[in-house]
């Protein structure tokens, strides 16, 4: 059975088309594990900050309390 021009055509776009959706898929792919690695980095970031202030309870505050003892003279 001979293959005529158009059926040629049409089987050349199939093949096309499924290489364009495979590119597709690996994309995808791709990008969802590159998703999961952010999302891990970020879980790890905020329990390590989690932990830093568990053990310095006080880190933050110590500037606003040297500000609220020692208040600026508005005369001067």
């Amino acid at each position: 059975m001979m293959f005529t021009r158009s059926r040629f055509l049409l089987l050349i776009l199939f093949f096309v088309h499924i290489s364009l959706i495979q590119g597709c898929t690996v994309v995808a792919i791709a990008d969802a594990a590159a998703s999961t690695v952010v999302g891990v980095g970020k879980v790890a970031v905020k329990g390590t900050v989690a932990v830093v202030d568990a053990a310095i309870p006080d880190g933050d505050d110590d500037e606003e309390d040297e500000e609220e003892d020692y208040p600026e003279d508005e005369n001067e």
